[in-house]
């Protein structure tokens, strides 16, 4: 199934989405409630600068057909070059002390440029190869940052300058300033992405995904095509990692290890890999649980902050299973749609009322996700009755079931 199928719908959830969280922004404003606060400055911020780089995941996937495991280490670059670049003093790296926008600059640079050689390297490659060579980037790139004292070591590069427009952490005349500029970068990453896969790279690119044989035969250059669509998808996720760092001041190779590898690809699963819209949405979901795991109601006196990953690992599972098109393609599985507003109501409300708002988000989230595993296995059953009632039937012959009066 391409991405065309979801075109519609995808580019009304996309406006929807992002007029959402500016509507938050505005509202977080204008109210002073910690909560809020909280939610906007964390939780959004956050969602929009991994829901970036989990985009040039998703256009890697639903564009070129190729699952790449090195996009954390494609932001990871960025940060620690702009970390070596712009610290002045007092951490690890070269402490160059430049100005924050030539660190921008030269990170973005970097990034690139290093796309364009790795995906040049693997771009001859498919498939199953071409996922463990992308791993095998990350994992590189993770050890290289650790036992590279120069320019990291395992501590990572702190007190990293951002310019002067963000402000700095604990600024509360403008904390949603970093906000406003992960929402405008991720408006632009969309539009831009949108646009490419409908030049005639893109529709090449396409192509080349459903018929790399059939493409080589008619003349295209199937490797250098994928060799650019890495490079610009490792541009994307550079701009993700100069939020990333803004928003940290820090960046240390534990961000981009094993762990920060699976996670980004748990964004774009959770969302949707054919979708672009669904690298955000599967963004905020890992996100907002990762944040207010502890106050799920029903779990949290048995799924603390430590057990986070098996929560999402569940919710994962249950999505793979039950809607493989991830969050965005619900409406593809039957019934879905209102069990998950169901579940999400039922369980957001029960939350809000024993744990606040916090209960709420995440009772809204785990509620949907139940009322999707709740439609999937209906619809699984619904599609296998005959093969049910037919293991019933063998059963009830072989003695083994007593038969009903």
């Amino acid at each position: 199934m391409g991405s065309g199928d979801f075109s519609r719908n995808t580019r009304r959830l996309a406006l929807i989405l992002f007029v959402a969280l500016a509507l938050v922004g505005v509202f977080q404003g204008i109210t002073p409630d910690p909560f809020r606060h909280y939610f906007v400055d964390v939780v959004l911020t956050r969602s929009l600068i991994f829901g970036i780089a989990a985009a040039s995941i998703v256009f890697l996937s639903a564009f070129g057909g190729m699952i790449s495991l090195a996009q954390t280490l494609m932001y990871g670059v960025c940060a620690f070059t702009i970390g070596n670049a712009v610290t002045t003093g007092g951490s690890k790296g070269l402490n160059l002390g430049w100005n924050p926008w030539v660190g921008v600059a030269l990170g973005i640079g970097v990034t690139t440029a290093l796309g364009f050689l790795m995906g040049l390297l693997a771009s001859r490659s498919s498939g199953l190869y071409y996922l463990m060579i992308t791993l095998a980037y990350g994992v590189i790139g993770y050890y290289f940052f650790v036992q590279v004292t120069v320019l990291s070591g395992f501590g990572g590069v702190n007190q990293v300058r951002a310019p002067a427009y963000i402000g700095e952490p604990t600024d509360a005349t403008n904390p949603e300033r970093l906000f406003y500029t992960s929402l405008v970068v991720a408006v632009v990453v969309y539009l831009l992405l949108r646009y490419v896969s409908r030049t005639p790279f893109g529709l090449a690119l396409q192509g080349v995904r459903d018929d790399p044989v059939r493409m080589n035969s008619l003349g295209f250059n199937v490797a250098m095509h994928r060799t650019w669509a890495f490079t610009l998808a490792a541009f994307v996720a550079s701009l993700g990692g100069v939020l990333y760092v803004w928003e940290q001041r820090a960046i240390a190779p534990t961000a981009i290890n094993l762990g920060g590898i699976l996670n980004l690809l748990v964004m774009a699963i959770i969302g949707g890999v054919l979708v672009l819209e669904g690298a955000w949405l599967g963004a905020f979901i890992f996100v907002a649980l990762e944040n207010y795991v502890r106050n799920v109601v029903f779990l949290n006196n048995f799924i603390a902050e430590s057990r986070f990953r098996t929560l999402i690992g569940a919710i994962v599972l249950v999505l793979v299973l039950a809607c493989p098109a991830g969050v965005v393609g619900l409406r593809k599985v039957r019934g879905a749609v209102p069990l998950a507003l169901i579940g999400a109501a039922v369980w957001g409300a029960v939350g809000g009322l024993q744990e606040g708002d916090r209960g709420a988000i995440a009772g809204v989230i785990v509620g949907a996700v139940a009322g999707i595993g709740a439609a999937g296995l209906v619809s699984w059953l619904t599609g296998h009755r005959d093969i049910l009632r037919g293991v019933w039937s063998k059963l009830l012959a072989t003695g083994r079931v007593p038969a009903r009066n």
